[in-house]
């Protein structure tokens, strides 16, 4: 409008028509500058991310209602990964955002100062302003909390930190739709599409060259020094040459594991342990001499855990001693182990081979029984795993030897669901020398199983158990077993079955015959002693087998270990690969 158009011109201030237009003008649709909008819909995207991976981690858990009741609408597959990928990156948007207000000038418009407009009772819609404000500095509060407690479990601590990690996201959760409320109560529609309007940076003396651009620059900077930091400290178990092979008989008391420095890894969110704290520590020594590598393992468990899925006699026949067997899902009635996974990747979340979901895989592929997932590959690798499994085995002498790959085509038994369909976590060729003493029997099945052999002397194979109880907690006795040798037995019969009394238990494994191939490469001794477990494995340095990764000077491998204390899959994880280097 020029200021010389006379007064009697249309469009004059002083005309009557303008001062009306002017007077019923109302004020234009707000926006937002271009940098706060990227800013904002790129925070949003990854915490978004963040929190539905998240959601799907905690749905893993045994008691977790609310998990489970949003899981229709969680991603599935290699969560473990995106969730640690989407963490890094909130770290870019806060250090961002942060460097933006300041260099923008826009740090006045989340002032604490405009949270004193809540005291004024006449405020009016400067009181909405004030409670979005507010709870823009309670979203950062729980930001903050997330990251922290984050930092924390990836580094492998666990307990209530887990609690709280997971009540922050709910909360995290609530506050979007609270969010979008509040300040659509502050400025309508208009208030909601402001995000979508972009416009340029008002400039004022407070704005500094370049905000988005050196904000974006610096969160980078941010992002490669936290990723280089965790890089330099992640730990690294070295594998000195020793001369003299220590003996694999459950003590690491030889010179030769005096002499090798021990890596402690944290380890948590499995299932029971010491106070249902779902933790464990892991210490881990390494020695060759020049033939064969020999680990040692010790982790806290506080019970000596050997009833993997016993049977007891009841009137209508024999039962398995655990309702979730069907499922693949035992928390109770199990056998204690370890196993360790290498990888020529270090990849994140044990070595990016966990697909968490009830159907991670496409439809073709059967669903997992437990609902829980499967392990396996994307990218046609194959990863190295021992699995030392305490009665099939495990106390007489055996690890067995399998591995992780792509998900393999499933048999007539797996689509019927008569049989667990694994993903892409099997056995190297060969075969183990246990086996199961029922018939397979169907997911939801809590009736008497089809038993295959009777002991001899079925009070000698109670006595072998030992002192113990139907109580999941409790400690088996030192000498007891819980497993069954062929000779031992003999094919089931009505009357033989006819002779053992009602309410008798005797183990669910039998033993027969020997480990065979590849799947027998790996030796061991174990011993349990004042809450502890203590593992000593040997295998060649390096194997014929594809399916095995070598233990060679000048070649890295990276392993995790999980630990299992009385459970059937729910074991024990973390995050962060040891790196492993063998000294010629």
């Amino acid at each position: 409008m020029s200021e010389d158009q006379p007064a009697g011109h249309p469009r004059s201030p002083q005309h009557p028509a303008a001062s009306a237009y002017i007077r019923n003008r109302r004020p234009a649709p707000p926006r937002s500058d271009i940098g706060t909008i990227i800013l904002h819909w790129t925070t949003a995207a990854v915490f978004f991310v963040s929190l539905f991976t998240g959601i799907r981690i905690a749905a893993d858990s045994l008691n977790a209602p609310v998990s489970n009741w949003l899981s229709p609408i969680l991603p599935q597959g290699h969560i473990l990964t995106w969730h640690f990928v989407a963490g890094l990156a909130m770290f870019f948007c806060a250090s961002s955002y942060l460097v933006y207000l300041n260099r923008s000038g826009l740090v006045a418009r989340n002032a604490l100062l405009k949270l004193r407009i809540l005291t004024i009772p006449e405020a009016g819609k400067l009181r909405l302003e004030a409670i979005n404000v507010a709870l823009h500095w309670f979203i950062y509060l729980v930001i903050a909390i997330l990251t922290i407690t984050g930092v924390f479990l990836y580094l492998g601590f666990g307990g209530w930190l887990v609690w709280v990690h997971s009540t922050a996201a709910f909360v995290g959760l609530a506050y979007a739709f609270v969010h979008v409320i509040a300040h659509y109560l502050q400025g309508g529609w208009w208030q909601l599409f402001r995000l979508f309007r972009p416009a340029k940076l008002v400039l004022t003396r407070a704005v500094r060259p370049f905000p988005l651009l050196i904000a974006i620059g610096l969160g980078i900077i941010t992002v490669a020094a936290l990723a280089a930091l965790d890089w330099a400290t992640r730990d690294t178990l070295i594998i000195g040459r020793t001369e003299v092979a220590p003996t694999l008989d459950g003590q690491i008391t030889e010179e030769a594991w005096a002499k090798a420095r021990p890596v402690s890894i944290r380890t948590q969110q499995g299932s029971n342990f010491e106070q249902d704290t779902g933790e464990t520590t892991v210490e881990v020594r390494a020695v060759h001499d020049g033939q064969k590598v020999y680990f040692a393992f010790k982790w806290n468990d506080p019970t000596r855990s050997l009833r993997r899925l016993p049977l007891v006699k009841k009137r209508d026949g024999w039962h398995v001693v655990d309702d979730r067997a069907g499922r693949a899902d035992v928390v109770d009635f199990y056998e204690d182990k370890l196993a360790v996974i290498f990888s020529d990747q270090p990849a994140l979340g044990g070595g990016g081979v966990t697909a968490l979901g009830p159907n991670p895989l496409p439809d073709d592929k059967p669903r997992p029984l437990n609902e829980r997932g499967f392990h396996y590959t994307t990218d046609g690798s194959v990863v190295d795993l021992w699995q030392w499994k305490a009665t099939r085995g495990g106390m007489l002498g055996r690890v067995d030897d399998q591995f992780i790959g792509p998900p393999y085509e499933p048999t007539q038994d797996d689509l019927a669901y008569k049989s667990r369909y694994q993903g892409g976590y099997w056995n190297d060729p060969g075969r183990a020398f246990y086996s199961y003493n029922y018939k397979p029997f169907a997911r939801e099945y809590r009736g008497p199983v089809e038993v295959l052999r009777l002991p001899k002397d079925w009070k000698a194979a109670v006595a072998q158990l030992g002192n113990f109880d139907l109580n999941p907690t409790s400690s088996d006795d030192e000498n007891s077993r819980w497993n069954m040798f062929e000779s031992e037995t003999e094919p089931y019969s009505k009357e033989a079955d006819a002779l053992i009394p009602i309410g008798a238990v005797m183990p669910g494994v039998l033993i027969t015959g020997d480990y065979e191939g590849d799947r027998a490469d790996i030796v061991g001794g174990s011993r349990w002693k004042d809450g502890y477990w203590i593992l000593e494995t040997a295998r060649n340095l390096k194997t014929e087998s594809k399916f095995d990764k070598s233990f060679l000077p000048g070649k890295d491998l990276y392993m995790w270990v999980a630990a299992f204390d009385h459970v059937q899959t729910r074991h024990t994880r973390h995050a962060r690969p040891i790196r492993i280097k063998v000294q010629p």
